[in-house]
């Protein structure tokens, strides 16, 4: 099974990811991560990622494409930041096509902009302050509509509420995916 999980930053991605991953099987493949482990080590990639993270803007598509076509795999993946607009998404499924797969659910957890603005100023990572926070809020509702209405046409778009605790938010994710056709 193919899935992307899809939500602003702080909307609990990283967390209902890794839970779908071993609940399901699949390979998490979190974007953030894989960028934040390349900041640390000081890479090339990391370096140049890290002017962005800090400005709270998005690194540049041609970038993180490199980093997911390297890292998807035909035994099932589950996407965690990416893609983040209507071009990524385009993107990949280019990358898809080539591989001959595609997605079977791009699953989106819908949550407010003061929910999402609480739980990061709460979390304590260094580039959560309100203004990185805000920034990436609007950068995050600016891409939405191209992005849901891509998944949408087709056909795979699933809308989770991603308000309550992370186990209600999670039955209600593990539902849709268990009700997935493309299972």
């Amino acid at each position: 099974m193919n899935v992307v999980l899809f939500g602003a930053p702080g909307s609990g991605k990283g967390t209902q990811a890794v839970k779908i991953s071993e609940h399901f099987g699949i390979r998490k493949i979190s974007l953030g991560d894989i960028l934040r482990a390349e900041v640390a080590k000081g890479t090339d990639l990391g370096n140049e990622v890290k002017s962005y993270m800090e400005r709270g803007v998005l690194a540049p598509d041609e970038v993180v494409a490199k980093v997911i076509e390297a890292n998807v795999s035909e035994n099932g993946f589950l996407l965690d930041g990416y893609p983040r607009n209507r071009a990524q998404a385009e993107t990949l499924d280019e990358i898809l096509e080539k591989k001959q797969m595609k997605i079977d659910v791009f699953l989106y957890l819908e949550i407010d902009e003061e929910t999402i603005i609480d739980r990061l100023m709460n979390r304590g990572r260094t580039d959560d302050n309100r203004e990185v926070i805000q920034k990436r809020w609007e950068v995050f509702a600016r891409e939405l509509p191209g992005v849901l209405d891509y998944y949408r046409q087709s056909g795979t778009l699933c809308a989770i509420d991603g308000k309550g605790t992370i186990e209600e938010v999670y039955k209600r994710v593990r539902d849709a995916l268990e009700k997935c056709p493309n299972r």
